[in-house]
């Protein structure tokens, strides 16, 4: 069977996951016949391929819900002549990294692939390490590899799930967490690309191209050799999290905090997005 994996990171979670779903769903190669792994970012700029006979979504918790690229990769998806909804050969699962916990963000992509026409199947929750440098610094060496060995195993389970062909497993939050999120996340949705008024550089800013390359939005100019922000923000922080001399801050509390992105991940693989 054919399977299609699209993801969308920022500072190397999803991604990460995203390769190791493909390499345990038999993907010796990274990409094969049998499974491929494209970015969200990459596939809207075309035409997005639902003919696979599974699809799965790999993506973060942001402000407890949907990354606003993710919500736009979702407006895009049409079922495929003959409706998904149903269809014992088609489907679909969704995987979202987080911090601690998916918020809203399973429930709210499952209401908007009924929209589509289009019905998920499983949806699944993997820990990963925070990135939200605003509020807190990365977790230690340690408490990252626990994550990493959790994030495995539970990679393990997906396949095993998926492979086997049952629908049903949805690891979404209690209807409280679900309702709180969604009413928040609606709240601030229309707020997140002016967020990016908070980003400056400091002085250890060399005018190197990075955070310009990593930003999924493009929504990042280097302008007379420092950064220029233009509202178009994600708040995933690649730009900050990526920066090589740590120069990139977001209000007054990241200075000094310690940065994340996945180890196993290259900043030129984030770079192609």
């Amino acid at each position: 069977m054919r399977t299609i994996i699209y993801y969308f990171s920022g500072t190397g979670n999803s991604l990460k996951i995203a390769c190791d779903l493909a390499l345990e769903l038999g993907n010796t190669e990274f990409l094969s016949d049998e499974t491929e792994v494209f970015s969200m970012v990459r596939v809207m700029k075309g035409g997005i391929d639902l003919s696979a006979d599974r699809i799965g979504l790999v993506f973060p918790v942001y402000m407890f819900g949907l990354p606003l690229i993710v919500s736009d990769f979702v407006k895009k998806l049409e079922a495929e002549s003959g409706h998904w909804r149903g269809e014992p050969d088609k489907y679909i699962f969704a995987v979202a990294t987080n911090g601690g916990g998916p918020g809203g963000a399973l429930k709210m992509l499952q209401s908007r692939l009924e929209t589509k026409g289009l019905s998920l199947d499983a949806a699944f929750s993997v820990e990963m390490p925070g990135n939200y440098t605003p509020l807190y610094g990365a977790p230690s060496e340690d408490k990252q590899k626990i994550l990493f060995e959790n994030a495995s195993g539970k990679v393990k389970e997906i396949v095993a799930y998926v492979l086997s062909g049952e629908r049903g497993k949805f690891e979404f939050s209690n209807f409280f967490v679900n309702a709180v999120s969604s009413v928040f996340n609606s709240l601030v949705s229309a707020k997140i690309p002016g967020m990016d008024k908070k980003f400056s550089a400091d002085e250890k800013c060399a005018g190197c191209p990075v955070c310009e390359k990593v930003c999924p939005a493009d929504n990042i100019k280097i302008i007379k050799g420092k950064p220029s922000w233009n509202h178009k923000c994600q708040q995933c922080l690649a730009c900050l999290q990526w920066c090589p001399e740590e120069s990139i801050q977001y209000g007054k509390k990241t200075a000094g905090r310690k940065r994340y992105h996945h180890p196993d991940i290259k900043l030129e693989e984030i770079i192609q997005k």
